[in-house]
């Protein structure tokens, strides 16, 4: 395997994202944004949670992609797969495995995540066992660096776990519409949706009786701490998930257990946290079979393929793009 990473992350201003973490805590209504939950210890934290007996979506996407090979109406010869969030391997594992061996070795994967940490590990396993693909990591937020993903032709973008569901509306609309004008005609995307389903069984997802989605929502203030310099102690707050079927979404929140004050910038400024504020730290929004023509639709693309399991509560959706 020929392997290499390109780091674009760099050219974000440092400042720009202390700025975007800071508003969103001083607004009236505190959130941070889902995309830093992933340092180490998060994306430790979140492999732990896939593993969960209550976490159905990554177990029932995994079953489904395993056996989809055969039915994607892709020629994978000289195809250019890229990862956009690849921070995880399993799932791209998955579908390389399915690959005729012959066909294999014309496959360039580009997997695309904010991490360098997990791209690396990421990288260094999938070496392992496809020597023969090539490889180039690209460490970039996707949101925000669009031109860093590879100008090339014969291209399947894949989307999975439904991180789509994080996003609000306009942030879906704005993300398929930027990614249906990157894409070429003949380039095809594979995204995972996780579908609207029993009220009961979501809610059991994002709140294990392990509480290891807490540890992972709490693990935020570590990362928020190191970047903007804070003083947020986990321990101050609670783990809040719950199902909001108006939105179709789940929401996560911190609430804080008791008052605090907050430093930020080391002394330079001060926040006041008071028992029972809450801080919005992710929305799950969930889809129904309209949604997958919606969302198409934005970006132009037409979905060829739904694969789902028996119980209807994941979809893989391949989409092309046509002339």
């Amino acid at each position: 395997m020929k392997a290499k990473i390109i780091n674009n992350l760099k050219e974000i201003d440092s400042g720009k994202v202390k700025e975007e973490i800071l508003e969103g805590l001083t607004s009236q209504s505190r959130y941070i944004s889902p995309k830093y939950f992933y340092n180490a210890g998060g994306s430790q934290l979140f492999e732990a949670i896939t593993e969960l007996e209550e976490y159905y979506l990554t177990r029932t996407e995994k079953a489904i992609l395993s056996g989809i090979g055969n039915s994607l109406e892709i020629d994978f010869t000289d195809l250019n797969i890229v990862e956009l969030g690849s921070g995880d391997p399993s799932k791209i594992r998955l579908l390389l495995q399915q690959i005729p061996s012959e066909k294999l070795s014309t496959i360039h994967y580009y997997p695309v995540d904010i991490s360098h940490t997990a791209m690396e590990n990421s990288m260094d396993q999938l070496t392992e066992e496809f020597p023969e693909i090539e490889v180039t990591g690209i460490v970039a937020d996707f949101m925000q660096q669009f031109k860093s993903l590879p100008k090339i032709n014969n291209r399947l973008f894949c989307f999975l776990g439904s991180t789509i569901g994080n996003f609000q509306p306009k942030e879906l609309v704005t993300f398929m519409r930027n990614l249906g004008s990157e894409m070429e005609a003949g380039d095809h995307l594979l995204l995972g949706l996780d579908m609207v389903k029993d009220s009961r069984v979501i809610h059991r997802a994002y709140n294990d009786s392990q509480q290891v989605t807490a540890a992972f929502n709490k693990n935020i203030l570590n990362v928020v701490n190191g970047i903007v310099d804070t003083s947020f102690d986990a321990t101050d707050f609670e783990h809040l998930a719950f199902y909001n079927e108006k939105k179709q979404r789940v929401e996560m929140h911190l609430k804080a257990v008791r008052d605090r004050k907050i430093r930020i910038n080391g002394n330079q400024a001060t926040m006041d946290i008071k028992k029972g504020d809450t801080i919005h730290t992710e929305n799950s929004y969930k889809f129904s079979r309209r949604d997958i023509e919606t969302i198409g639709m934005h970006a132009g693309l037409k979905p060829d393929s739904v694969f789902t399991d028996e119980k209807k509560w994941f979809s893989l959706v391949l989409y092309s793009k046509s002339d």
